[in-house]
């Protein structure tokens, strides 16, 4: 089958403004859009420029909005969109070249919430076991991998970057619920900003992209609760 893209294309050091380069090619139903990009790239046009690292849905770097819709281009399959597909960076972030965003805001943003564990005691001694319960209750947040696709999916961080966005509290929320972490205080204190959880309008946007089913909105509510009660039960 033939598989009609239209992909972005924007240099910021030679372009003046955005345009789209139109490809035909040919496709198996279950090939990925990663595989069409790949091949384009080798046999068409070498000058187009995006990100991919593991191509297993694990790394996250190959985030794009693919028809309006941001997804891994690793997961999604031509069965999946039909033989026309649209291919744009992701929204909200300076684009570096073509599909290519710069993900240092967003890495500031992440890096905010203090994304790693702070324990109680400077050398423990022993294992610091939790119960079941107790990992089951932060468990779904643990699967973020960093795509950005639920940040850049939200309309309130493309009217302000400065929102500390979806994957930022998903990763405050994996710590923050840990029973074992020493740290919500300060955590939730960052998260209760103008530019924290209360910029979260439940839109839902940020669950239906994330490649892993997080369900993000969830864990949004989990901390405005959270802040609200000042407790974690």
């Amino acid at each position: 089958m033939k598989v009609k893209l239209k992909i972005f294309r924007y240099d910021p050091e030679n372009d003046k403004k955005p345009h789209y380069d139109k490809f035909v090619v040919e496709a198996e139903p279950t090939d990925r859009i990663l595989d069409l990009l790949e091949w384009i790239k080798d046999y068409q046009d070498g000058t187009i420029s995006y990100r991919r690292s593991c191509a297993h849905g694990v790394c996250g770097s190959d985030a794009m909005r693919i028809n309006g819709v941001n997804r891994l281009a690793c997961k999604v399959l031509v069965k999946d969109v039909g033989t026309k597909v649209t291919v744009q960076p992701i929204l909200g972030l300076p684009i570096e070249k073509d599909l290519i965003v710069d993900m240092e805001p967003f890495f500031d943003s992440y890096k905010s919430v203090m994304p790693y564990f702070v324990g109680g005691e400077e050398n423990p001694q022993k294992e610091q076991l939790q119960s079941p319960e107790d990992r089951e209750r932060f468990d779904d947040t643990t699967k973020c991998i960093l795509c950005a696709a639920c940040t850049t999916s939200c309309p309130s961080f493309w009217a302000n970057g400065e929102y500390v966005g979806p994957a930022a509290m998903v990763n405050a929320h994996r710590f923050i619920f840990d029973s074992r972490d020493q740290a919500a205080a300060e955590r939730l204190k960052v998260l209760n900003d103008q530019y924290g959880v209360y910029r979260c309008h439940t839109i839902f946007n940020c669950t239906d992209a994330c490649p892993r089913e997080i369900q993000v909105t969830q864990a949004i509510g989990d901390l405005k609760k959270a802040i609200a009660t000042s407790r974690l039960d």
